[in-house]
């Protein structure tokens, strides 16, 4: 049975734990997973009580998993027939989430390939934007972030690239000065950490991708938009071609 600690004089009931906990993520996890990877086929029931039974937590705590499940569109609720499970078209494909369940599981080239579509049409123009409504603040950040990466090219695959890299691209879309495009930082994060996570990520970056990280920073701290989007535009298809390259040769 899954087990919670607590401090001393904890005697909540081990078996429901609260929203939020390591053993509330780790069934929600382990659920999406399945449903995401296909071993729960659309239009299949779950019952919570075998939930319950399978996973070693209180019925509470099952119906508690299902019901975040459900705000990720993998799953509904109907009255007297259970919990369904739904087909794609229904997943929030832009929870973080599913993004990183799809990444783990044999759907991985397509969701690679359908994220790569989204950020060629988002980036770029998220940086043409930023060229015109960055803040001096967020022209810093893209700068100091840049140095950062190149400080750290020679280990690409490292926490140390990844933070630097992530931090790039969510000010960018932040400095958009669009919140649609802003709140899509979370999808371009889901990417990088899926790519260094599942080993697309090369060891030593390529130069010339860190050097268009560059590119788009100061074409942005000087306002030049349309170089911005260029380089930008670059970035995107370099990432997308050495993660389908690393794909095809197995990893």
């Amino acid at each position: 049975m899954l087990v919670m600690g607590g401090p001393p004089g904890h005697n909540r009931d081990m078996t429901d734990p609260g929203y939020g906990s390591p053993v509330h993520e780790a069934l929600v996890d382990a659920l999406g997973t399945a449903i995401v990877q296909g071993d729960y086929a659309p239009g299949a029931r779950l019952a919570t009580v075998e939930l319950a039974e399978q996973h070693g937590v209180s019925r509470s705590a099952a119906r508690e998993v299902v019901r975040v499940l459900e705000t990720y569109g993998l799953v509904r609720v109907r009255r007297k027939a259970g919990v369904e499970v739904l087909p794609r078209s229904r997943w929030n494909v832009y929870a973080p989430e599913v993004l990183a369940w799809r990444l783990g599981g044999p759907d991985r080239a397509e969701q690679l390939r359908e994220l790569g579509q989204l950020r060629s049409a988002v980036e770029p123009l998220a940086a043409r934007l930023a060229a015109a409504a960055a803040t001096p603040s967020q022209r810093e950040t893209l700068v100091a972030s840049v140095v950062e990466m190149a400080r750290t090219d020679h280990v690409a695959d490292s926490d140390e690239y990844l933070m630097a890299d992530i931090r790039f691209h969510r000010t960018l879309l932040e400095a958009s000065g669009n919140s649609m495009l802003a709140t899509l930082s979370g999808v371009v994060e889901s990417v990088l950490r899926g790519r260094t996570a599942h080993d697309l990520m090369p060891h030593d970056a390529n130069p010339d991708a860190v050097r268009w990280h560059h590119d788009v920073a100061f074409a942005v701290a000087s306002g030049r938009g349309d170089e911005a989007a260029a380089a930008m535009t670059r970035i995107v298809a370099e990432a997308d071609q050495a993660m389908q390259a690393a794909l095809a040769d197995g990893r």
